[in-house]
């Protein structure tokens, strides 16, 4: 009963935090920066001259807000969306599978390693500016928003998977009885 518990207060508050950054800090620097969209939710990535754009059109407000409060709240979001998935995959992979549910569940890590290398990235443009900004570091960045993006994608639908083969089993259980 109290993994159980456990697993649900996870799960609040993931999305807690997910919906904190989607409704008030997110929607804050897009604002600020001028509509143009936060590195953050660029899954395709972004070329030199986005990045020097959007840190341009960011004030030096909402720089320090990028930093001080949207990094605080995603530095807390990718292990809490990791363990959320992982969890989520554990507990929803048959027993029958044995050690292939630990294997799905870190399909979740990369996703968070991604995340956090983003972040590194994102903070060492926020504090060069745009014309202190390298083509390098522009790339770095903008390759770990893509293997971010695409490394979550795959383990959110490896979840969806187990998900519908749970609901397939207990549609199957219901028949039998």
């Amino acid at each position: 009963m109290r993994r159980h518990l456990a697993f649900w207060f996870l799960v609040a508050v993931t999305l807690a935090v997910y919906g904190v950054m989607m409704a008030w800090s997110i929607p804050v620097l897009t604002e600020d920066a001028g509509g143009l969209t936060v590195f953050d939710l660029r899954p395709g990535g972004y070329s030199y001259d986005e990045a020097r754009a959007f840190l341009r059109a960011l004030s030096p407000e909402g720089v320090d807000f990028y930093e001080s409060v949207q990094h605080r709240l995603d530095t807390a979001y990718p292990a809490l969306l990791a363990l959320t998935l992982g969890w989520s995959m554990l507990r929803l992979s048959p027993k029958s599978w044995g050690p292939f549910g630990y294997l799905l569940a870190a399909t979740a890590l990369p996703g968070m390693i991604f995340d956090y290398w983003e972040n590194r990235d994102v903070s060492a443009m926020l504090a060069s500016g745009p014309d202190g900004i390298t083509p390098q570091m522009v790339s770095a960045a903008s390759w770990h928003s893509q293997a971010k993006a695409a490394s979550s994608t795959v383990a959110m639908i490896l979840l969806l998977g187990l998900v519908v083969l749970w609901a397939i089993r207990r549609l199957r259980m219901r028949g039998t009885t």
